[in-house]
């Protein structure tokens, strides 16, 4: 039996509509060497999401990082098919914030992302954000 859906209103960074598969990181992500732009896998060695595809998942994270040019990367993402479905922040800063916006990628910050699973279904409407756990309850 699943937990039922949990619905949050963040702050909206830029408005849209995605739906996808949370992929969800504990530790900021910076999009210049730290996501290749060609193929949407996270490179930063250690990183908890090192290896991983960001293409198409509702990417979850604390907070952005690192040069300026990370919002081309996201760019070069969504210009090639290979972006996020949209992304998730606990505060938002102005690297992925431009990004998101220049590549038409929702995003909504201000949300307690702790509260988000790997795998789980993700809603995003605007400032409305549902979660579907993939965790099963007893």
């Amino acid at each position: 039996m699943s937990a039922k859906p949990l619905t949050f209103i963040g702050r909206v960074i830029k408005a849209g509509i995605a739906e996808g598969e949370a992929l969800v990181s504990p530790e900021p992500i910076g999009f210049l060497g730290g996501v290749d732009g060609e193929t949407g896998i996270v490179t930063e060695r250690g990183h908890p999401l090192e290896g991983q595809c960001v293409a198409g998942k509702v990417l979850v994270f604390p907070t952005g990082k690192g040069s300026t040019v990370g919002s081309y990367v996201l760019y070069q993402l969504a210009a090639q098919g290979l972006a996020p479905a949209a992304i998730l922040n606990a505060e938002s800063e102005p690297i992925v914030a431009v990004g998101a916006i220049i590549s038409d990628i929702p995003m909504v910050d201000q949300l307690p992302i702790e509260q988000l699973r790997t795998g789980d279904r993700v809603q995003v409407n605007g400032a409305r954000v549902s979660i579907e756990s993939t965790e099963k309850t007893n």
